[in-house]
């Protein structure tokens, strides 16, 4: 036993070194000169409050642009949660991030929070997801050394430690490490007493003397003066570390440096799971801040004299215990009125009347709500107090079908234990964005837009949003134009009580639906048809979910039902594309090839230039027949060929000068082109394809195909559909089966 004990104490050893190590180099505790010291290495770094904090964290992580066909976003990499390998971060929701970005950067210019950022949205829009993420980052941005954050404890020695009574004769007493009590252990101190609020150390600092060592601190480090938030401006303590300091003030006869040294400054880390500095506050009923007497034990004996008279309260609460971070206030309208209505007062002076004190708030005020709520809310008399108060950030259902794939692909799919076929999350992504989309308003868009974005069908306008591409029958510069307006379309109801993203599937439901199909005992794959049986089956739960019961409009806009043809031909679409490509008529590359051989043959014909043949080695013409090949597989009219031509060489233009120092790269610019040239080769070869189709259902039904030729085509094309495109044989026979009979059945 004894041996087995030498081997622990040899194995953990260097365990307990390398801790204390950590410990010490984290600075987590000091006295308050040695904090000052570290302080005012960087006053920046430690002169923040609540907002800055949160302000800093999402700078600490950084962002980077999101391209977008209806513009540029900006996404915050704290909402990946990089710390965390991005488990369960938040997908989408670009400008719900940017929103509250925008509002944290006012309260820092402001020098405190005062107002309540309210998200709102449908339920199931990531609202607690945002919050939750934002709660994440803190909890490690606190461990870095940028992230530090630093609270107050008041120690009181024993009568061992000091030559009297704790000092309080006039005589000094035997200080600890440091000239301080800060590092005396537990058997040394007969009180210690915290501070629940947090207080920040600078607090301790008279106001006047407060700014002046900050200020000379940035003139040391030759930076500028940091902006001090009105919590260091002209703040002081809580209550009862204020009680204590003027207690001690009072023994020491107004010696400062003396009551310093009971102040010991610990190092703090946010922590949801023990209510440090990110705290949710669910709609219960119940009072969120409030005060209890502090015990007086045998330690608080201790105390000095002026103390022991006093009577200390602490508070306590959710209020208090995210102070220095962030509080929300879960699904918040849920609440009754009397519940919440001391944040009027306490919004606009940051503070919060308690029964002996006042609660001075240092914390970021936010809260979830839906739109019922909030539209009943609006009805209310005191609304209109409220509304100055509150910062509505909205949080509507996302409207980009990638997107939403990644939602279920990241978040259910893992859960999902038979094998998951190629467009089997598509089908639920695309039906859940087309139920939320809105049918436009085409009186807000002058003549030349208006009659396109009136005809504009649910399902253009979600390849609109998808990949910025327009309509079949909208071509050359009315193409251009319906582009350019795309973000205008985009958030053409941002600012409606009736926004688009409003109403719809929730990604919960569908979540539901995907988890229902993967169960479903009659099947082995989790495949598209089954995805669109259990659609099939949500569309008839009307009495459940209101968005099912909404009347169709023209362009298939709110027609549930209807939109599952929609995500049918969808999906038909898609795997008759890599059934094409499963075939080898020709490669994918070979039409990006003829694309850009067609552009640069329109470069040197607007110019009126001639081309270098390297065959023969002559300046040539450009190839105006293969310049008409191509225009006649785009269907271009002959009477509209210069100005198409033109206008592609236009757009080249614009984009290099959009986008100077990148590549051109012909095919990204112009994707329907491609698609169309595409198309158009494979529509002529379309019962080619169709051959192949149906000889690899054969194959999979353990027939016979015949000759051989048509069977080594067949065999490549199911091998090339298993390993390039993940299909298995059940899913794939399935896939064939329902492009066999819906689309090659003639």
């Amino acid at each position: 036993m004894k041996g087995d004990s030498a081997k622990a104490r040899d194995s953990l050893g260097p365990m307990f070194d390398g801790f204390k190590e950590r410990f010490e180099s984290n600075k987590r505790i000091l006295s308050f000169t040695e904090y000052l010291d570290h302080a005012l290495e960087n006053p920046a770094l430690h002169c923040r409050d609540a907002a800055t904090f949160v302000r800093d964290a999402f700078d600490h992580y950084g962002s980077f642009p999101v391209e977008r066909p209806w513009g540029q976003e900006t996404r915050f990499a704290l909402f990946d949660l990089p710390f965390d390998d991005g488990k369960d971060l938040l997908i989408g929701q670009e400008a719900a991030q940017q929103a509250i970005y925008q509002l944290l950067c006012a309260f820092v210019q402001e020098g405190r929070v005062d107002r309540l950022v309210v998200l709102n949205g449908p339920n199931g829009s990531a609202k607690t997801t945002l919050v939750t993420c934002i709660m994440r980052a803190l909890e490690h941005f606190s461990t870095t050394p940028e992230g530090a954050l630093y609270s107050i404890n008041w120690v009181f020695p024993s009568h061992r430690t000091s030559s009297t009574r704790i000092g309080f004769s006039g005589e000094r007493p035997l200080l600890g490490k440091g000239d301080s009590y800060a590092h005396l252990t537990d058997e040394d101190v007969d009180a210690r007493l915290r501070c629940e609020v947090r207080d920040h150390p600078l607090l301790l600092l008279p106001v006047e003397e407060r700014r002046q060592v900050v200020k000379e601190a940035a003139e040391r480090i030759g930076a500028p003066m940091p902006r001090l938030p009105i919590l260091l401006e002209r703040g002081d303590l809580c209550h009862k570390c204020k009680l204590v300091s003027d207690a001690l003030l009072t023994a020491y006869h107004g010696d400062l440096s003396r009551v310093l040294q009971h102040v010991q400054v610990e190092r703090w880390f946010v922590s949801r799971a023990y209510r440090r500095g990110a705290v949710s506050i669910g709609p219960q009923l119940s009072v969120d801040a409030g005060e209890r007497q502090i015990s007086a034990d045998r330690s608080l004996a201790a105390l000095p004299a002026s103390l022991q008279m006093t009577t200390l309260f602490e508070p306590h609460g959710e209020l208090v215990d995210a102070a220095g971070g962030i509080l929300e206030f879960s699904d918040l309208l849920k609440r009754p009125l009397d519940a919440f209505r001391y944040l009027l007062g306490t919004i606009e002076t940051g503070e919060v009347n308690l029964n002996t004190s006042i609660l001075r708030l240092n914390t970021v005020l936010m809260a979830t709500t839906n739109d019922v709520h909030l539209a009943a809310f609006r009805e209310h008399p005191d609304y209109a107090s409220f509304k100055g108060r509150f910062a509505v950030v909205r949080v509507p259902y996302i409207r980009h079908h990638e997107t939403e794939q990644r939602i279920y692909d990241t978040r259910v799919i893992p859960n999902v234990r038979r094998h998951v076929s190629p467009h089997a999350t598509e089908v639920a992504a695309r039906w859940a964005v087309l139920t939320r989309l809105k049918r436009p308003d085409a009186s807000k868009y002058e003549k030349k837009v208006r009659s396109m974005v009136e005809t504009l069908t649910v399902a253009e306008k979600s390849d609109l949003y998808s990949s910025g591409k327009v309509p079949a029958a909208v071509r050359g510069e009315r193409a251009d134009e319906l582009r350019a307006r795309l973000g205008d379309l985009y958030h053409e109801s941002d600012h409606d009580v009736e926004y688009e993203g409003r109403y719809g599937a929730s990604p919960r439901e569908i979540r539901a639906v995907i988890l229902g199909a993967a169960h479903d005992d009659g099947t082995t794959c989790l495949s598209p048809r089954v995805v669109i049986d259990h659609l099939v089956d949500l569309c008839g739960k009307k009495i459940e979910h209101s968005f099912l019961r909404r009347k169709p409009l023209p362009g298939g806009y709110e027609a549930s039902e209807e939109l599952l043809e929609v995500v049918r031909d969808s999906v038909l679409d898609a795997f008759e594309d890599e059934l094409r490509a499963a075939t080898g008529l020709v490669a994918e590359e070979r039409h990006a090839e003829l694309f850009e051989r067609y552009v640069f043959h329109i470069r040197h014909w607007v110019k009126d230039e001639k081309i270098f043949n390297k065959v023969t080695g002559k300046d040539e013409a450009p190839d105006l027949n293969m310049m008409a090949s191509v225009e006649e597989r785009l269907d271009v009219p002959r009477a509209e060929v210069d100005g198409f031509r033109k206008a592609l060489i236009a757009a080249i233009a614009g984009f290099a000068i959009e986008h100077p120092g990148q590549p051109i790269e012909v095919t990204k610019i112009f994707p329907d082109h491609l698609t169309s040239l595409r198309a158009s080769y494979f529509q002529e070869h379309r019962e080619m394809v169709a051959k192949v189709g149906r000889n690899v259902l054969a194959l999979l039904a353990g027939d016979k195909v015949a000759p051989e030729e048509d069977a080594a085509v067949a065999r490549t094309a199911l091998e090339t559909l298993r390993t390039r495109f993940g299909y298995c044989d059940v899913c794939a026979g399935e896939a064939l089966s329902d492009l066999v009979q819906l689309r090659f059945k003639d």
